[in-house]
This record gives C-alpha cells, structure tokens and sequence, in this order.
C-alpha cells in the first residue's frame, strides 16, 4: 500500500512543493485547510503546480485538538508534516498572541493528537533559523544557542522544543527542521524576497517606479524551497529522529539579492531602490548563515538551486504575473 502523508499548511509554499515531491514518490497526500465563512481553500499554489486535483483537502485548525485528533483517525498518516504557522516576522509584533498560539502552543496540539491516535508515526516541525536571533556565533549550527528576536522566533522556539520533548518524553519519530531562508515563485507577495521580484517585474513593465526597503544590508542564507522539501522528507526516512540545521552555507545581503533581480532585466538598482525608515524592524537579525554539514553527512542532502537562479526564476514568474 502507498505511505499516506498529512500535510498543515499545504496551501503555503513549502506544503505545495512537499505535496509535489510526495506525490512523485506515490504518497496518498492528505493537506489539513482552515477554512472560513467568506473564501474556500486558496488552493493557489497547488493549482499552479497542477496538483490540485491530487491532493486531498481535510477540514481542520490548528487551535482544535479534538479535531486534530479525528483527523489522525481517519487519515491514519504515516508522516505527518506541521508547516502550518502565522509565518511573518513583521506581523508577530502586530499579532503577537495569535502567533504564540498558532505558530507555538499550537505545536503542541499536533504531537498530542499524533501521540494519542498514531504514536507510530513519523512527525515533522518546521522550525526556523529565526530562532537563533542575536547569535554570537557567524554561523550556525544544531549546537549553536538561540538568542529569538521576534514574537515569531520565540513562538517557533517554542515549538521546536515541544517536539524536543514529546521524543524524549514518548519516544516518537519526531524531528525538527532549522530551516533558513528559503524562497521560490511560489512565496508571498509581503516577504522581502518575492516584494523584490515583484516589484523589479512592475518596474519593467512601466506599472511601478520605485522599490521602498527598510534594511537592506541585513545578510540571509537563502535557499529554493524545493530543495529545503527533499529534506524534511529525508529527515523522516531515518531510523533516528534528529534535529537538521537546512542552508545553503551562503549568505547575502538584501542589497545583493535585490541587484540580481535590477541585473535580471537590465535595470540599475540605484535608479529605484530607496530607503523607508518605517519598514525597518523594531529588532532586527543583522546575520544568519547556516552551516549545513549535518545534513550533508547524514541524510545526503545539499542545495542544488543557487541563490542566482532562485532569483533569476521568481523574476520570470512575476514578469509573467504581471503580464503586458
């Protein structure tokens, strides 16, 4: 029989490429969706990888343990992935409640549904290098202490130490993913990477004039989504369940991201890039650079997809988006 897999947040980025990569591998693939009173399931990403029709979409909330529960019975999932989370920096300080209950507490609902129906299972955290904030080390490892500087980055702090404890604690398959960032066509429209795409993509077609950034030389390890999905998948083959730091080993300053998108189509970014003091953050990251070489060893895993390429494809699709 094929290995089923449930998947929270399979609408984001991350769950569509995983529900992608998953269903390539003949998954029976299960995506848990809130939904709400005024929209159905945004099924966007799925549908722009034609996937749509090949998932299925299960009810549910994060925030509903009983629910999450008859979801483990009835799916009866052999992996299950936890991607879901109110996931942007910016927002965790407007909403700093709803992100430690969703992105945080929420964590725990998902292993104590699992723990209590499937503790056989195989369970998967996507935890994040926000984590370790103000770090004094240049690069960061599994062993490296984590310092959040965000409501965001305590909440998933939180929830990676969760999944600590219910392995220690219950003996379950669970892993955690420090995943740094991570990006493709697919990513929202308010994070910097896919805003910088976007904008560079109106910019060329005459429908913008400008790109307004706060801070531009903070440095970030960047990587393609796809690669970052084949290695929560790996993670969960292992007999060992373990904690992964996933990078590139690479890092960039905004600046640099934003001039190979201007280089992409031929524009110069000094003609349209300016400064917004309102868009820096109230506590920011100047440097985040993973060291990957645990993963590298034991799951066989490394990025394929340069920083260049992944901008150079997000640039592509926007200009598409955008059209003429």
């Amino acid at each position: 029989m094929a290995k089923a897999a449930l998947i929270t947040g399979i609408t984001g980025q991350d769950g569509a490429y995983l529900a992608e990569l998953l269903l390539a591998k003949g998954y029976e693939v299960h995506g848990l969706a809130r939904r709400s009173s005024t929209a159905d399931v945004n099924t966007t990403r799925l549908k722009w990888l034609g996937i749509e029709k090949d998932v299925r979409i299960v009810d549910g909330n994060l925030m509903d343990l009983s629910g999450l529960a008859r979801t483990m019975r009835d799916v009866r999932p052999d992996e299950v992935y936890n991607l879901a989370a109110q996931s942007f920096v910016k927002s965790s300080w407007q909403q700093p409640i709803l992100t430690g209950n969703v992105t945080g507490m929420a964590v725990t609902n998902v292993l104590e549904a699992l723990r209590l129906e499937i503790p056989e299972a195989h369970f998967y955290q996507a935890s994040s290098s926000e984590m370790y904030g103000l770090t004094p080390e240049p690069m960061q490892s599994e062993a490296t202490p984590f310092h959040p500087r965000s409501p965001y980055a305590v909440a998933k702090l939180y929830g990676h130490w969760i999944t600590v404890n219910y392995r220690e604690s219950f003996g379950i398959h669970a892993s955690s993913g420090i995943l740094f960032n991570h990006e493709s066509p697919l990513r929202g429209i308010e994070f910097v990477t896919r805003k910088v795409t976007d904008t560079v993509a109106r910019i060329k077609k005459g429908l913008a004039s400008e790109l307004r950034l706060g801070n531009i030389d903070a440095k970030r390890d960047w990587g393609h989504s796809k690669d970052y999905v084949r290695a929560m998948w790996l993670m969960l083959q292992q007999d060992q369940p373990e904690d992964y730091v996933v990078a590139t080993g690479r890092t960039t300053t905004v600046r640099d991201m934003c001039r190979i998108a201007f280089e992409h189509v031929g524009l110069m970014i000094d003609d349209h890039l300016v400064i917004d003091p309102d868009l820096f953050r109230p506590a920011d990251v100047p440097t985040l650079l993973g060291n990957p070489a645990k993963a590298k060893a034991k799951l066989g895993w490394e990025a394929t997809i340069s920083l260049e390429q992944m901008i150079c494809e997000m640039v592509d699709a926007d200009l598409e988006r955008v059209g003429d």
